[in-house]
């Protein structure tokens, strides 16, 4: 029975897990070019429960469930027309390449600006960096072409933050640049809702799983424990 104590706990921890991600995913609904996670569950395994007495067997037992893998969907999404001669989007396979204080970092996140001496920088004042990884600088007319922008191959890319990604450059991608358009977030808030809902209620069972053998180890030791 104490065992049950702590699979039920593995199950809302679990969920817990899947909670904070799809709530990530929720609040970056509106974010150009978001990439939302997917988590793998995987069971801890089961044991084979005999009569102590007997020694038959009487069946299996799960040990409860874990977080086994946290992929990040990575497929390109719809794009959107803004008309900002700033904003860029990849359509196709490919990333965009920033360099930030903690190295070169990637981005489908195209929502581009230009500082004072004509630079192009994403939301974060991070240069925005050529075919060749060199700072992409705004042209006579005030305007970049989307030839001067980059569009990398990544090896091994993994979410830093919500915009930005890791990753060991392979060359350029086949993806192509536009203006004047975003990538859509790659999350849909209908099924993300619907998840939140499916993971709360995965939740509250374990909560009431967890409450009902309180109470029964509460009887057992109260009211057996005083049998003469």
């Amino acid at each position: 029975m104490v065992r049950g104590l702590y699979i039920a706990a593995q199950g809302m921890l679990t969920e817990m897990v899947r909670q904070e991600q799809i709530a990530n995913d929720l609040a970056n609904a509106s974010t150009p070019g978001y990439k939302a996670d997917r988590s793998a569950q995987s069971r801890f395994g089961e044991i084979l429960l005999t009569n102590s007495r007997s020694g038959r067997p009487v069946g299996p037992l799960g040990l409860g469930v874990r977080i086994d893998e946290v992929r990040t969907d990575f497929t390109p999404a719809p794009l959107r027309e803004t008309g900002r001669p700033l904003d860029f989007a990849i359509q196709g396979e490919g990333f965009f390449a920033v360099r930030t204080p903690n190295g070169v970092r990637y981005t489908r996140n195209g929502q581009f600006m230009s500082t004072a001496d004509g630079l192009l920088v994403d939301q974060l004042g991070n240069p925005v960096l050529g075919p060749g990884g060199q700072p992409v600088r705004l042209r006579r007319d005030g305007l970049v072409r989307p030839g001067d922008i980059g569009v990398f191959a990544l090896a091994g890319a993994a979410k830093e933050g919500d915009s930005l990604v890791t990753g060991q450059a392979t060359g350029g991608a086949p993806g192509r640049v536009r203006a004047g358009a975003l990538e859509q977030p790659g999350t849909d808030p209908a099924r993300a809702m619907v998840e939140m809902i499916a993971s709360f209620r995965a939740l509250e069972g374990s909560q009431k799983a967890i409450h009902t053998i309180d109470e029964t180890l509460a009887k057992f030791a109260g009211q057996v424990g005083a049998v003469s």
